[in-house]
């Protein structure tokens, strides 16, 4: 928060920015006013109101209204207003409360509130009242807000009168700016990923046994769904990530007669790899740059080049850059050559319409795009399973065919079959997709390199490649003080410079509207700031122009 500016409106370029946010705010997303072509609306009592600003960078984020002069608005909504307050003696109105997006999950809102209360106690009055939209009763009253007569406004936008008691929100106020500091950000990572109410709700409920059957139940619906969405014959759960998945899907292909091929352009292709060294399985891996889309005809050249690979392993969504690998069309050149398909679809299960019926083995997660909490692992299978007797017992996926072998956590199950449950995936799909093509279009506006081509990219993983003049991990952290945790922490993120937008989980469109612009206000502020101590050229134009980085070209260091 340390880049905000908090003031008072003083100048005609302040108050045209006001303006402008309150139409933005009163008539396009809280419909109280009618809309008009110039997209600009002043107040009734502007000549009359003082106004606290937020600036971050010279523009405009929010703002709140307070006038002490009476009749108030509430005086012409509610019949005998004072019979209704708490003795006082200088009451003022508070109005025009306002704060973009992006900067909602922040302290932006007390810290207004707070420079508003103090100029107005400073002059002795003691009583706040206030419309406060339904939608934030919750918020007022943490701030100390009592909520008093009935409800104002229309039934498009209605009102609850409020007062606060400016002497007891002072006493509060160090309390509330330290929490409003440490407020948990909206997640765009790619996990954990924010929940739905009722899959939280889901895994709060007491556990249940795992020999039940109740949990016997519960675990064949979630494994139905889990089939019906992804078409795959079968479906196994077993405790633990999507790399035990990959584990399980290894010790199965070891099982098998002839060579196989890895198919490798990032991070998780790399790990695919590792899995088939440590389980000392024959096989070649194909490897190209990351975020380089596979040439079909080059794989196809090397299966006819060696008749002995017998199965393929491969990445749907390459999480790491968000390249969607062409699965649909991997599936055919192996089915031609009888080659059995295996697919890594954690990251695309959920995500976008994954189907897996053409895999012999595919891998996914309880947590991700399926909007469950992480702690459950899934293979989904169309095939025969290994019966060698000489498998790790927690790995050998047969055991699993008529139960529960091992211990299960019902609450991970129960959060996992409420995901399923509560979830339109067609209606899910399309909206990532749509919400994804704004984003991307905001952010190359706004001068960010992506890492992969639209038509070749999951809508659910978007990577940016940072010029070296703004650090990603240090945008990132910025990033998480104005309300937003981006995906930044990971070992083959932080070497490259690169950073994520993830739509895995439940987001906000109007929140994640705003994140190209404020995205690119906090670089450029770094720019500035890295210019300033090494006299280098404009910033802003050091980042706008930065050249892109080459995906699997950039260097750890």
């Amino acid at each position: 928060m340390s880049t905000l500016e908090f003031k008072f409106a003083d100048c005609e370029s302040e108050f045209e920015a006001i303006h402008a946010l309150n139409y933005r705010t009163f008539v396009e997303e809280i419909p109280q006013h009618a809309a008009n072509p110039e997209r600009r609306l002043v107040d009734g009592f502007h000549d009359e109101n003082t106004y606290a600003i937020c600036l971050d960078g010279g523009r405009l984020v929010g703002m709140v209204a307070g006038r002490g002069r009476r009749p108030f608005s509430l005086d012409r909504k509610l019949a005998e207003l004072d019979s209704h307050l708490p003795p006082h003696r200088r009451p003022l109105e508070v109005r025009l409360l306002a704060v973009e997006p992006p900067y909602r999950k922040t302290s932006v809102f007390v810290r207004l509130v707070a420079t508003l209360a103090g100029r107005f106690g400073g002059e002795g009055y003691d009583l706040a009242l206030i419309s406060g939209t339904l939608r934030q009763t919750g918020l007022y009253r943490h701030l100390g807000f009592v909520p008093f007569g009935p409800q104002v406004g229309s039934a498009e936008a209605p009102y609850q009168p409020m007062y606060l008691d400016l002497a007891a929100f002072h006493r509060l106020l160090p309390r509330l700016e330290m929490l409003g500091e440490r407020t948990v950000p909206v997640n765009f990572l790619p996990g954990p990923v924010e929940v739905a109410p009722a899959v939280a709700e889901a895994l709060a409920a007491p556990a249940i046994s795992h020999r039940s059957e109740a949990f016997a139940d519960m675990q064949g619906q979630v494994r139905r769904a889990l089939s019906e969405l992804t078409g795959a014959g079968e479906v196994f759960l077993l405790q633990g990530s999507g790399t035990l998945a990959n584990d399980a899907v290894a010790a199965q292909l070891s099982c098998l007669s002839g060579r196989g091929m890895i198919l490798c352009n990032g991070e998780f292709g790399e790990r695919l790899a590792d899995h088939a060294r440590r389980w000392r399985l024959d096989c070649v891996t194909r490897r190209l740059g990351w975020g380089e889309p596979f040439s079909l005809d080059a794989v196809a050249k090397d299966l006819d080049a060696d008749p002995g690979i017998r199965w393929m392993w491969a990445v749907c969504c390459e999480t790491s850059t968000g390249m969607l690998n062409p699965v649909e069309a991997l599936a055919d050149l192996c089915a031609e050559r009888k080659v059995a398909l295996c697919l890594d679809a954690v990251s695309a299960v959920g995500a976008v319409p994954a189907r897996l019926d053409r895999a012999l083995f595919a891998t996914g997660v309880s947590g991700k795009a399926l909007g469950a909490y992480p702690g459950l692992a899934v293979v989904f299978a169309n095939g025969e399973l290994a019966h060698s007797g000489t498998l790790p017992r927690y790995l050998d996926l047969s055991l699993y065919r008529e139960g529960v072998p091992f211990t299960q956590s019902s609450n991970l199950l129960a959060a996992l079959h409420a995901a399923l449950d509560k979830t339109d995936w067609p209606a899910k799909f399309s909206r990532i997709a749509r919400v994804a093509r704004a984003l991307r279009a905001g952010l190359r506006r706004e001068g960010f390199a992506i890492v992969v081509d639209d038509e070749c990219s999951s809508p659910a993983v978007t990577t940016l490649a940072l010029p070296a003049a703004v650090d990603a991990a240090r945008l990132a952290r910025r990033l998480a003080r104005t309300g937003f945790a981006l995906a930044f922490q990971s070992a083959y993120l932080r070497c490259r410079n690169w950073l994520q937008v993830c739509l895995m989980g439940e987001f906000d469109e109007a929140v994640l509207s705003g994140l190209p612009q404020l995205l690119a206000l906090q670089a450029a502020d770094m720019s500035r700031q890295e210019s300033t101590l090494h006299s280098h050229a404009n910033p802003a134009v050091v980042f706008r122009h930065a050249p892109r980085l080459m995906p699997g070209v950039a260097s750890c260091r």
